[in-house]
C-alpha cells in the first residue's frame, strides 16, 4: 500500500505492538512511531502537535493514524469509587489526555489523510465509554472523557465524510491488556481475556482491516463487535 502509517504513542505497550505489527506487515512505505517520552509530542501542547503534522505534510499522504495514548491512574491517583473522590484538577487532567489531546491529533493529521482511496484514523477508546452500557458507575473522570472522545469521533466522521469518501474514523477497545496502565485493576480479569499487547495489536489491526467507511464514527471492540454510544 501507498502512503504512510503514523503511530501516536509508541513508546506504550500497546502502541509499541502496533508499530512493530504494521512494520512487520510491510503494507505501508514508512511507519512513524511517535511518543511523548521521546520528546515527538505532547497531548497537552497543540504546538507540539502541530510541528508533527507539518513534518509530515510533504512526505507519503498517512494512510492510517492511531493515537495510542491514554491515562488511567498517575502519581498515586486512581479512578473515583465515589462522589466523594471528585477532584477538579483530576477531572481536567483526564479530559486533557484521554479526549483534548486525541481531538487535537484529529485537527491536526486529519487534513493530511488523501482525498481519494482508503485511509483509518483509530484512536483507542473504551467500553466504559458508552453511556448506555453503563451499569457500574464510577471511574467518573475516565468514563466521561472517553464518553467525550466517542463524541468527538462521530463528529469528525460527519466531517471528514465531506471531503474523504474513503477514510475511516473510529474509536477501538481493545479490552483488557497487560501493560502499566491496567495492571492495578487486573483482579478478576479471566486470564483468556487478559491480552498480551501483541495480542491487543493483532485484534485492533485485525479490526481496523474489516472496516468501511459506513462504519466511521463507531467505536468497536477487540472482536470487531460495535460498542454502544
Amino acid at each position: 500500500m501507498s502512503g504512510s502509517a503514523i503511530i501516536f504513542g509508541a513508546s506504550g505497550g500497546i502502541g509499541g505492538a502496533i508499530a512493530d505489527a504494521v512494520t512487520a506487515s510491510g503494507a505501508y512505505q514508512a511507519v512513524h512511531r511517535l511518543s511523548r517520552r521521546n520528546g515527538d509530542f505532547d497531548l497537552t501542547d497543540e504546538a507540539s502537535i502541530a510541528a508533527v503534522a507539518a513534518r509530515h505534510a510533504n512526505g507519503p499522504a498517512p494512510r492510517l493514524v492511531i493515537v495510542a495514548t491514554g491515562m488511567l491512574h498517575a502519581d498515586g491517583r486512581t479512578p473515583e469509587k465515589s462522589l466523594r473522590m471528585l477532584d477538579a484538577a483530576w477531572l481536567a487532567e483526564c479530559y486533557a489526555v484521554n479526549a483534548i489531546g486525541p481531538a487535537l491529533i484529529a485537527k491536526h493529521m486529519l487534513p493530511l489523510l488523501p482525498r481519494e482511496g482508503r485511509s483509518v484514523f483509530a484512536a483507542l477508546s473504551a467500553r466504559v465509554g458508552s453511556i448506555s452500557d453503563n451499569r457500574l458507575g464510577g471511574w467518573h473522570g475516565y468514563r466521561a472523557a472517553k464518553a467525550a472522545l466517542n463524541m468527538l469521533i462521530r463528529n469528525f466522521a460527519l466531517e471528514l465524510a465531506t471531503t474523504r469518501k474513503g477514510a475511516v474514523c473510529v474509536g477501538l477497545h481493545p479490552g483488557t491488556v497487560d501493560t502499566a496502565l491496567s495492571a492495578p485493576f487486573q483482579r478478576g480479569v479471566l486470564p483468556e481475556k487478559l491480552f498480551s499487547p501483541e495480542q491487543a495489536a493483532g485484534q485492533l489491526l485485525s479490526v481496523i482491516k474489516t472496516l468501511t467507511p459506513q462504519d466511521s464514527g463507531g467505536c468497536f471492540a477487540w472482536d470487531g463487535a460495535r460498542i454502544p454510544a
